[in-house]
C-alpha cells in the first residue's frame, strides 16, 4: 500500500475526565497515516482519485473541537473510523497526542494510537 502521512494537525479540544479539562480546553495533536493505492490517482492526476489531505485535516480538526470525550482512546477510534468510512483508503493509523495532560510528573507527551482497516467488500 501507498501512504499519505498527515502529521501535527492541532486544535484545542475539551476532552478529559476532569472538569477543568472540559472547561478550559487544551491542545490536541493528531497524526494520521492513510493507506491506499495511488495507481488511479497517478494515472488520472485528479485529486478525486485519492484522499484529499486538506479535507482529511478538516475532519480531524472537527473531531478535536467537537463534543468532549473522557478518553483520547475514544477520540482516536472515532477519527480512524470516520476517515476509513469517508475516504478511499484501505487502512488508517491515527495517533492522538495530549501534550498537556494533567500528569504530576515531568513528561514529554502522552499519545494513543489505533489502526483500522477496511473489511472485505467495504468501499467508499
Amino acid at each position: 500500500m501507498d501512504r499519505i502521512t498527515l502529521s501535527g494537525v492541532t486544535a484545542v479540544g475539551h476532552h478529559g475526565v476532569f472538569d477543568f479539562e472540559r472547561r478550559e480546553g487544551q491542545p490536541f495533536i493528531v497524526d494520521a497515516e492513510l493507506h491506499l493505492d495511488f495507481a488511479k490517482a497517478a494515472e488520472s492526476d485528479d485529486v478525486r482519485d485519492t484522499a484529499h489531505y486538506g479535507e482529511v485535516a478538516e475532519r480531524i480538526k472537527d473531531w478535536i473541537t467537537g463534543p468532549p470525550l473522557n478518553l483520547i482512546e475514544g477520540l482516536a477510534v472515532r477519527i480512524a473510523d470516520d476517515l476509513l468510512s469517508t475516504f478511499r483508503i484501505q487502512a488508517v493509523d491515527v495517533t492522538v497526542h495530549k501534550p498537556k495532560a494533567p500528569i504530576e510528573v515531568p513528561f514529554g507527551d502522552v499519545a494513543v494510537s489505533v489502526h483500522r482497516a477496511r473489511k472485505d467488500g467495504q468501499g467508499v
